[in-house]
């Protein structure tokens, strides 16, 4: 399917997940295997790629893409902050965790400079990929500097433009860079494929509104609208899965037939929303693929700069994008109401064609 868009003190090492496993180094290693799958691994010897993304979406995107990257190294190493979810996601994985910075923070950008010429200087890499956001730019412009190949895939929630962590990298020589949606028209940027590529919609029977799940993602930013607008919209005695977040939940937390939790891990998430009769989301572009997954065309809601809901207001053009391609119902919350939910029952998202290789360019 194609859419067209309309602390820690300076100077310590990155924080590592550091499991147990036989036998281990003499000395300490910046980048250790995450579990017994990979104890052959040697950063002195083994050629990998480098995936780096921020939690949160841009890892899910990352994650989503890797198996259809073309030529990358069987062996990977990840590089992203340390949430329950990258744990959750990378269990098993080699990861290396460095710290979480909010959007276009330059304060954090610069301290993770040293993180990534850490991590940069002790591996042999034969390419650094990255979906964003704050990590991209130190990582991918140290490792230009070193002449190592490095690939940008601007997230899918950047329908109409780059980002900002991509209109630095624009001015980094070497760098590939590509765009999730055809059109964009901007000189230096290539399309390769989308998050959403091989997902279509489809109709079936209204369904009763007797399971539903909520997701506002990984995201540091409360949503409290939204909880507060389902809460109004949904029939009483629906059982109602909250995966909340950051948003603060503990003033309504003993409902009845309400299940509150801040994170659910992926798998679990998934399997509830494979049973549940609605997915209402935030616009989430990580959120809403798990949900197109799970067969639904989720009900999203975008989160507004101007309620302090997130750094600015792409989850409107992520939302209008997919709503446009019939592959999500976009509404606000203070439009939400019971009608409209039940309305968004009938539509549901199917997998048509497996999606193609994503080919990154010859360096």
């Amino acid at each position: 399917m194609t859419l067209h868009p309309e602390t820690r003190t300076a100077g310590r090492r990155p924080d590592i997940d550091r499991r147990p496993f036989a036998p281990r180094p003499a000395r300490p290693s910046l980048f250790e295997p995450a579990g017994p799958a990979r104890h052959t691994l040697s950063s002195a010897t083994s050629t990998q790629t480098l995936l780096v993304a921020s939690a949160g979406g841009h890892l899910d995107e990352l994650w989503l893409l890797r198996s259809r990257l073309s030529g990358i190294t069987d062996q990977v190493t990840w590089v992203t902050s340390d949430t329950p979810q990258s744990r959750a996601l990378l269990d098993g994985e080699r990861r290396i965790f460095v710290p979480w910075a909010r959007p276009r923070d330059a304060r954090a950008t610069l301290a993770n400079v040293r993180r990534a010429r850490q991590v940069l200087w002790s591996g042999h890499w034969s390419q650094v990929i990255s979906t964003g956001c704050l990590h991209a730019v130190p990582f991918l412009a140290l490792a230009r500097a070193r002449g190592i190949p490095c690939h940008f895939i601007e997230s899918a929630t950047r329908v109409e433009g780059p980002s900002v962590s991509a209109r630095l990298l624009e001015k980094v020589p070497g760098v590939r860079l590509y765009s999730q949606y055809e059109g964009w028209g901007r000189e230096g940027w290539s399309y390769s494929g989308s998050v959403f590529d091989g997902f279509a919609p489809d109709d079936r029977p209204t369904q009763p509104l007797r399971k539903v799940v909520v997701a506002l993602g990984a995201n540091r930013y409360g949503f409290r609208r939204l909880i507060d607008a389902v809460r109004a919209a949904l029939p009483r005695g629906a059982s109602v899965l909250f995966q909340t977040g950051a948003t603060d939940v503990s003033d309504v937390a003993d409902e009845p037939g309400v299940t509150w939790q801040p994170f659910v891990p992926g798998d679990e998430l998934f399997g509830a929303m494979c049973q549940a009769d609605l997915v209402i989301a935030h616009a989430g572009v990580g959120t809403a693929l798990t949900a197109m997954r799970a067969g639904h065309a989720p009900v999203l809601v975008a989160r507004r700069a101007h309620h302090d809901e997130h750094v600015d207001d792409h989850q409107m053009q992520v939302a209008a994008a997919l709503e446009g391609a019939g592959l999500a119902v976009a509404t606000t919350a203070d439009s939400l109401c019971r009608d409209l939910l039940t309305t968004a029952t009938a539509r549901r998202v199917v997998r048509c064609d497996a999606p193609g290789s994503f080919v990154l360019a010859a360096s």
